[in-house]
């Protein structure tokens, strides 16, 4: 009983390790490796990052997000905007005005939601007491921003503008999956440029080759097993007569 206490006491532990790691890494650490930046504004702790995801849909966004990290709330499934709210940072989910298949991720953290969001207009997306923890019960909020891709409208604070190197350092480039071939090298590959067959991509192998295993007769006629017990005799066993003398 002490044993298997212990046991469980010990993995206990090692998931009040695990979990806090899994949990502080956040949804921007996963968007900058999988889309590129398109548009930055503020600095601090009042950041907007804007991001494209090229040929995918608003649910669909915000699918992969819910599957890798759970929101404390998301608004309903919109083809056109969704919100998703996490403790550090909220992001804004919206179809792109020039490109319909495209969706803008904007990730804000929550003090610039704080300074340029406006709460009312919020409110057709999250719940009261979400809205009442993000804007401290009312003590931000009276911003009139309504996201990127009406930010030529509804104006924030500061200016978005075009990512610099620096920016991009710290939000590295989509990574891109791509499929290869692995090809073998015929003979031919060292003819020189001006032969006909080194002008051709092709690649030339030899046509396959049966084979058939051959039996030796002359193992079959000495014998037709592999391994031949050895012959043994019978000890042979003396009997005779024994006596005791006493030596005198």
């Amino acid at each position: 009983m002490n044993k298997w206490w212990h046991q469980s006491l010990k993995y206990l532990l090692l998931l009040s390790f695990i979990i806090p790691l899994l949990t502080a890494c956040t949804i921007s650490d996963t968007v900058k490796e999988q889309y590129p930046l398109e548009s930055v504004n503020g600095s601090g702790n009042q950041t907007s990052y804007v991001y494209r995801a090229a040929n995918r849909s608003v649910p669909d966004v915000a699918s992969d997000f819910n599957d890798q990290r759970k929101p404390k709330q998301q608004s309903e499934t919109s083809t056109e905007r969704m919100f998703l709210v996490y403790s550090d940072e909220v992001i804004d989910l919206q179809q792109a005005p020039d490109a319909p298949e495209d969706t803008l991720i904007e990730i804000n953290s929550t003090e610039y939601v704080r300074q340029n969001y406006s709460s009312s207009f919020l409110q057709a997306y999250l719940i009261a007491s979400v809205l009442d923890d993000l804007f401290d019960k009312g003590k931000y909020g009276s911003g009139k921003y309504r996201g990127y891709s009406s930010k030529d409208t509804y104006k924030p604070k500061t200016t978005y503008r075009i990512p610099t190197v620096d920016d991009k350092k710290l939000a590295p480039p989509v990574t891109v999956n791509r499929t290869g071939s692995v090809m073998r090298r015929s003979k031919e590959a060292g003819v020189s440029s001006s032969s006909p067959k080194a002008s051709t991509n092709t690649i030339t192998t030899k046509p396959a080759t049966k084979g058939k295993i051959v039996k030796d007769n002359k193992q079959k006629n000495s014998s037709s097993k592999v391994f031949t017990k050895p012959r043994t005799s019978k000890p042979s066993i003396k009997v005779g007569k024994s006596r005791i003398s006493r030596r005198r």
